[in-house]
């Protein structure tokens, strides 16, 4: 499907080509807890709708780990979604060529100068890891997820303000 039929009534049809992508991408990955790996990813964006995203953004969720971990490219995203998707995926990848100390400092600094989708996502994505964690894990996560929050302070979107609320909600209990 071309980005032009993805317009008005049949914008959910993004969502679902979206979702269709990451699923053939992910298939046989799993997480660390042996779970399929596109779990993650469907209550990433099961996040973002909640928090009042539009269509192009939730299949961003869907989409935001295929670069960074799979074969798909921006290219084949824009093709089946639109370039604006494409965007936002690419700004929720780290360049792995880098070494980890600069890759890292890269990332949150290609976050914090990126769309703020980008960065809704990033919250959406934390909110998924820190809510799936095992206790002995959140200690790892917490100051990720602190970093997420710092990064989207300044963002006063709808739905970032959502899923900060429901990020600093989870930090605190």
């Amino acid at each position: 499907m071309t980005t032009a039929q993805h317009t008005g009534i049949d914008s959910w049809q993004l969502v679902t080509d979206a979702a269709t992508l990451a699923a053939r991408a992910h298939d046989g990955q799993t997480r660390h807890d042996g779970t399929p790996y596109m779990q993650h990813p469907s209550r990433v964006a099961v996040l973002l709708a909640q928090a009042g995203a539009g269509e192009a953004l939730i299949a961003a969720g869907f989409l935001h780990d295929v670069i960074e971990d799979c074969t798909v490219d921006w290219d084949e995203i824009e093709e089946r979604c639109n370039a604006d998707v494409a965007d936002w995926v690419a700004a929720m990848t780290k360049d792995m060529r880098m070494p980890e100390a600069a890759r890292e400092a890269d990332y949150r600094q290609q976050l914090v100068d990126g769309p703020w989708q980008g960065r809704a996502i990033k919250l959406a994505d934390q909110i998924d890891n820190f809510t799936n964690a095992s206790e002995r894990t959140t200690s790892k996560l917490r100051p990720k997820a602190q970093w997420a929050l710092d990064i989207a302070i300044v963002d006063d979107e709808q739905v970032i303000a959502w899923l900060r609320a429901r990020l600093t909600a989870l930090l605190a209990s």
